[in-house]
C-alpha cells in the first residue's frame, strides 16, 4: 500500500513495531526440544545437576529445571546455543548430538523466527545403566 499524500510506502500492521525475544525463552525452547531427543539422558554439569536436584525439592524452586545446562545469546535476527548434555551409555554420541542440534535448530527457528547459527553441544558425562539418578528427568514424548 502506498501512501499517495507523501509519497512513502506504508508498512503492513503486523509490521509496525519491533518484537524482542528474551534469553530465557530460546533457552526454554531449545531445553525442552533437546530433552525429546532419544539418548538424552539429562541436560547440565554435574554439579548443576547436583545443586539443580536440592533447589527442585524446594516448593517453587524448580522453574530453572528446564533451562538447565542451556545457554542462548540472542540478537535482532540470529541466536547461538551452547548445550551441556548427559547421554545414556550405548547410544552414538555423534547421532545424538546430531539429532539434538537439528531437533532444537527446528524449535527455535519456528517458534521464534531467529536464525540459529549454531548448536554447540558437550557431552559432559554418560549415564551407566546401573547408576543411580541425581536427579529424575521426565522424558517428553
Amino acid at each position: 500500500m502506498t501512501d499517495t499524500a507523501s509519497g512513502g510506502s506504508r508498512k503492513a500492521p503486523g509490521d509496525r513495531g519491533r518484537t524482542t525475544i528474551a534469553d530465557g525463552v530460546v533457552e526454554k525452547i531449545a531445553g525442552l526440544a533437546a530433552r525429546e531427543v532419544v539418548g538424552v539422558h539429562a541436560l547440565g554439569s554435574g554439579l548443576s545437576r547436583t545443586f539443580g536436584a536440592v533447589r527442585d525439592r524446594v516448593p517453587g524452586g524448580d522453574k530453572a529445571a528446564v533451562t538447565r545446562g542451556v545457554k542462548a545469546e540472542v540478537g535482532e535476527v540470529q541466536t547461538a546455543l551452547d548445550l551441556d548434555i548427559v547421554v545414556d551409555y550405548g547410544v552414538s554420541i555423534r547421532e545424538v548430538a546430531r539429532a539434538v542440534r537439528e531437533n532444537v535448530v527446528s524449535a527455535v527457528e519456528r517458534m521464534t523466527g531467529l536464525e540459529v547459527v549454531e548448536v554447540n553441544i558437550a557431552v559432559g558425562d554418560v549415564k551407566l545403566p546401573d547408576e543411580p539418578d541425581e536427579e529424575p528427568e521426565s522424558r517428553l514424548q
